[in-house]
């Protein structure tokens, strides 16, 4: 995995678009929304790493192979520009790892042991909320 994952200039696509909800007349005349379009095949990512990608993006992959992130936190162009390339370098950093294999574990003799004599218990208090027989 690289340590810092730089994306390629040349496979970043940016448009600014005007941001919906509350900001009066800034949010109808300034265009402050960013939304990057990494197009993925460009990075020459490793099929392991191209498929978790995948899964990562989810909704934000298009039929075409690109990723969509769309910044509109912010009320100017540049800290969205700048929170969408984060977002999607660590979206492509978090694809480079791979996820831990599981170790199947097997319960001790003295868990097996301890389990029991709590059903054991357990059983004994259950039972003791029967009928009551007249002997």
């Amino acid at each position: 995995m690289p340590e810092a994952f730089v994306l390629p200039e040349d496979a970043i696509e940016e448009r600014f678009i005007t941001a919906s909800g509350p900001g009066g007349q800034n949010v109808n005349k300034v265009a402050t929304a960013a939304q990057l379009r990494l197009d993925v095949y460009a990075l020459r990512l490793h099929p392991a790493v191209f498929a978790r990608l995948k899964v990562l993006a989810g909704s934000r992959w298009t039929q075409d192979g690109a990723i969509v992130v769309t910044a509109r936190v912010h009320r100017t162009q540049e800290a969205n520009r700048a929170e969408a390339r984060a977002r999607l370098a660590a979206l492509v950093e978090k694809a480079h790892v791979a996820p831990v294999r599981r170790v199947k574990t097997r319960p001790g003799k003295s868990a097996r042991e301890k389990r029991l004599e709590g059903k054991a218990i357990r059983a004994a208090v259950k039972k003791g909320r029967g009928r009551i027989t007249l002997d």
